[in-house]
């Protein structure tokens, strides 16, 4: 798999307006540049700062505003929504998952974070499909917080057509019709994880392999974060450096999951991040995120696309099930068994 291409010692996360891609009105020739930068960051960095999205600043603040409340609240009162085993919805506690485990690398630190995860429900989204209830949950809102389902659910649906958007702007780069990639998203198995960095006293001192959250690679076919403009987050370079990403003012950030570096057969990548403990000036300090995953249909095959394969690039991955893949990770970072079908991306960590 590859990696994040750094330039003497700078490695440079673009920023690209999509905005045209929003506009009835915009030129083929608009478009085209937009899929041309897109494919140009997937194939050097696999991040990119997306602007001209069209989420409302009321739409970011009522969100954000849901998310703290839940999150300010007693831990007894949130870890009455964990997650039951299996279930990717509700609330997952502090130092309960080990991300770096999804790639088969063993850690003696679990991650800091805290997250709560709401996601598509089969009954109400995809009624009639017979899609599996334990992957299609439905969600459960806290209800001392009753602000959070209006406002979280109102951010799931404009990140989400975000991600649609990008996965026309990705057929378009890769030169396949531009609804290429429908097939596999039309009962999308997509999750929000709001994450909030939950960190011991400044003056407690971290063990050596502790982070906010661990190396990993996002499993399906991209994800849309808001984060804070607070230090934390990391790109491994193909240099062996961690490097800071910040987002800038009003952008978000998007990054490309397994399934597209599968499709593509790592001609675009799918690149290792993590969140090392926030701190400023040595301190730590408070950190909050929220990752929409667009991972695909539970049943859609993810196999190298025949326009990335030739004699000189023989298929590098055989055709996994997103169900199937996403499965295997999980039960890496919160199962702790070490997932043994991520090969090439651990081999990248390991390098490091």
């Amino acid at each position: 798999m590859s990696s994040a291409v750094a330039h003497e010692g700078v490695l440079t996360v673009p920023t690209i307006d999509i905005a045209p891609y929003r506009d009835p009105a915009a030129t083929p020739e608009q478009r085209a540049a937009v899929a041309a930068a897109v494919d140009e960051a997937a194939r050097t960095v696999g991040f990119m700062q997306i602007v001209g999205h069209g989420i409302s600043q009321e739409t970011v603040d009522g969100f954000t505003a849901a998310m703290d409340a839940f999150f300010a609240l007693p831990l007894e009162a949130k870890s009455a929504y964990r997650c039951p085993p299996g279930i990717n919805r509700g609330y997952t506690p502090p130092k309960s998952e080990s991300l770096a485990n999804s790639l088969g690398l063993a850690t003696s630190a679990a991650d800091l974070f805290e997250a709560i995860n709401i996601g598509v429900d089969a009954a109400l989204q995809f009624p009639g499909l017979g899609l599996p209830e334990d992957q299609y949950a439905p969600n459960t809102f806290p209800v001392e917080v009753p602000s959070f389902e209006g406002g979280t659910t109102a951010w799931f649906a404009a990140a989400g057509g975000v991600a649609r958007a990008m996965e026309t702007i990705f057929a378009d780069a890769l030169g396949l019709p531009s609804s290429h990639f429908a097939q596999f998203t039309d009962h999308s198995l997509d999750v929000l994880r709001m994450i909030n960095y939950r960190l011991p006293a400044a003056g407690v001192e971290l063990g050596p392999d502790q982070v906010g959250m661990g190396a990993h690679t996002d499993y399906g076919i991209c994800t849309v974060l808001w984060a804070d403009q607070v230090p934390g987050l990391e790109i491994l370079g193909d240099d062996g450096t961690w490097y800071p990403v910040q987002p800038a003012d009003g952008a978000l950030l998007i990054n490309l999951g397994d399934a597209l570096a599968r499709w593509t057969n790592d001609q675009w990548i799918s690149t290792m991040h993590r969140v090392a403990a926030p701190r400023i000036d040595g301190v730590l300090v408070p950190r909050r995120s929220a990752a929409y995953f667009h991972d695909g249909n539970i049943d859609a095959v993810i196999a190298p696309l025949a326009t990335c394969v030739d004699a000189d690039h023989p298929p590098l991955y055989a055709p996994v099930t997103v169900g199937e893949h996403i499965a295997a990770k999980l039960a890496g970072s919160r199962g702790g068994y070490l997932n043994p079908n991520a090969e090439r991306e651990a081999a990248r960590l390991a390098d490091a």
